[in-house]
Order: C-alpha cells, then structure tokens, then sequence
C-alpha cells in the first residue's frame, strides 16, 4: 500500500489533523476530547509509521498530493509547522473542499523579510534539514529550541535524534510559495495560531493571518506545540463551531 494512514475518532464533521515534524501523538494528544463533537482524522504523513516511508527524503509537495483526496469530505482541516505548507498548498489547489484552516506556527520566513529573527530561524532550519545530525551543536540545539524539541545540556534524547534523522533532506521550507491569495479569495475561515515563545514564530504568524484575511491567537505554555497549550482546544472548538455555522453547506 502506498497511501497514507489516517486514524480517525469520534463522530461529527470531520477534523483534518495535519501533523509537522513530531508525530500525531506528540502534536494532537491534547486534542483527544474533541472527540466527543468532531470526527478527527488524525494523518501519518509519510516517514512517520503506519504510513509508507517517503520514496526521498521529507516533501511538502508530496504531502500535499496526499491530502487531495482526503479533501473530498470537505473538512476542517488543523495543521502544524511543516504540515501547514502541504495544507496550504492542498486548500490552494481545492479551496471549495475545505470548510476551515487552522494553522500553527508554519515556517513562512519569506512572510516577513528584512527580520533578524526571522531570518535566524529560516537559516537554522536550512541547515539543520540540509546537513541533519552533521550541523554545529550550538545551532542544532538553537533550532530544537525553537521547533519544540528537547535542547538541555547533555546527549540529545533518542527521539529527537530519530527525528532530525527523518527530516535530513527534506525539501526546504524556505521553498516554499503557497497561493495565499487563492485561499484568501475563496473567503476560507482560517485561524492562525502560536504560542509566544519566539518572535520569529510571532511576526510570521502576524504576517500569515493578515495575507489570508484570518483570526489570530496566542496560547502559552507549551511552546511549539501550541495544540497542548491551556486554552487552546477550547479556541480551536469554538473556531471550528463558528465556520460550521457560517457554512451554506450546513
């Protein structure tokens, strides 16, 4: 088989979980009692078990042609880091087939040009994608910082070094050049969310809700991973009620 896995939960209209660099667990555990309203589709991009392994390294393009035909239910679709860029590029191509966009923390850096910290971290994830285990130790844990994985002083966890192992060689995000205005134009919902632990993450989250038109929102506590941050599913609940109801579909 060489399609993607996608596990899904609950009942009601459907909530595409579109996960980045970490896993569905990692990135949607704090998510499980949507559950009870919403039937969450939580997808294993490719890399990541049960899902096939990428035929090259990690790709936002093939990611996207993934998510095409998850398209066809017309979801609410949530989406994180390097998972926004393929859900970007998906809802641009069928903006009629997604009811809502829920995106958290993408790497947009050519969002926001002629920022110091923005371009630190378009550099640090250039790096640490091309040259993987093999980039400066100060820099890699720089970047796990800002990404959400483990930086403390001492051997890097067995998990993160899996993980920067999986995404050594993946098409850059600095590539990237979703069609913002095709979404903007198709009047898609969209909330753009963060979790006020980086300035780079900020200004571009700022930049991205402007260019598509979308609500904004900050959760603290948990860094990159905003979807576990208090106050975060109850935002994202009350988000995916309002799109239904805006709905004609519905």
């Amino acid at each position: 088989m060489d399609d993607v896995v996608v596990v899904r939960a609950g009942s009601g209209p459907q909530v595409l979980l579109v996960h980045g660099g970490a896993g569905p667990r990692t990135t949607w555990g704090a998510l499980s009692a949507m559950a009870d309203r919403w039937a969450l589709a939580y997808v294993h991009r490719r890399g990541y078990p049960p899902s096939p392994a990428p035929s090259a390294g990690q790709d936002y393009e093939v990611d996207a042609r993934d998510l095409a035909p998850l398209l066809a239910g017309c979801p609410h679709v949530v989406a994180h880091s390097y998972g926004v860029l393929a859900a970007l590029i998906a809802a641009a191509a069928a903006p009629g087939s997604v009811r809502s966009l829920t995106l958290i923390e993408p790497p947009l850096t050519y969002l926001v040009r002629g920022d110091n910290d923005v371009a630190r971290l378009e550099h640090l994830g250039d790096t640490v994608l091309t040259y993987g285990m093999d980039t400066d130790p100060s820099d890699l844990r720089e970047f796990l910082h800002l990404s959400g994985g483990s930086a403390d002083d001492g051997p890097l966890p067995h998990q993160v070094v899996a993980g920067v192992r999986r995404a050594h060689g993946a098409r850059l995000p600095s590539q990237a050049r979703p069609r913002l205005d095709l979404i903007r134009r198709a009047r898609i919902p969209v909330l753009v969310a963060s979790g006020g632990h980086a300035a780079a993450h900020e200004r571009i989250c700022d930049a991205l809700a402007i260019a598509l038109g979308g609500e904004r929102t900050v959760h603290v506590g948990a860094g990159h991973f905003v979807a576990a941050a208090p106050g975060f599913t109850d935002r994202l609940d009350t988000f995916i009620r309002m799109s239904e109801s805006q709905d004609p579909r519905t």
